[in-house]
């Protein structure tokens, strides 16, 4: 098992599933936006979720419409539901009886203004899962803002994490924290080298 929550974001084959479910990840996340590049249709949806027991499986969405978010979720049955809009949160919060998970993306912010964000939300979502999509680092500020939230909010980091190194050193600094990471498209059908992702998922194995 792992010392903490783990979500794998970019879920889109069944070797990614697998693996992760075997090592012990708590939360798989599957792209349910048809123009993503990650999109994953219903039918594979179901395909892949029926070999796997014991996870969270979490729709992802950048949509904005509630509507059309709700349309899709009937043909994902998800435990959680993540989501890049905090508008839509009191809305899905009451229309769904499912768990919210809010991305933010931390190229959008200074760290100092994360927390702002995490206050007012704190509410309405299971977990804050920070990413970027511009490769940004955890610098020296980075981590000292995390240093004052990871005891206070249910945060997932999903970025700046090199190498199973970054990881060992970010989890040990804050016990409380989770942490994620994106899956990565098959080589060929049944055949995956799962690199860095099996290396952080090692070192985050209990001992």
């Amino acid at each position: 098992m792992l010392t903490r929550t783990v979500k794998i974001s970019n879920v889109t084959n069944l070797s990614d599933a697998r693996y992760c479910a075997g090592m012990g990840v708590e939360m798989l996340g599957f792209s349910i936006d048809e123009d993503s590049t990650n999109y994953i249709s219903p039918k594979k949806f179901e395909d892949i979720c029926s070999w796997l027991a014991g996870v969270n499986l979490i729709a992802e969405t950048a949509q904005t419409d509630p509507a059309k978010i709700i349309e899709a979720l009937a043909l994902y049955p998800v435990h959680s539901v993540q989501v890049e809009s905090p508008g839509l949160l009191n809305y899905l919060k009451s229309e769904l009886n499912l768990p919210l998970l809010l991305r933010i993306s931390v190229d959008l912010y200074e760290a100092g203004e994360i927390s702002s964000i995490l206050s007012r939300y704190e509410g309405e979502v299971s977990h804050f899962l920070l990413e970027s999509d511009n490769e940004a680092e955890l610098t020296e500020n980075w981590m000292q803002v995390l240093g004052n939230l990871a005891g206070e909010y249910p945060i997932l980091i999903g970025f700046g994490l090199d190498n199973e190194y970054t990881v060992s050193a970010l989890t040990e600094l804050f016990p409380n924290i989770g942490i994620a990471l994106r899956g990565s498209e098959e080589i060929r059908p049944g055949y995956k080298d799962f690199g860095s992702m099996m290396d952080i998922l090692e070192a985050l194995e209990e001992q």
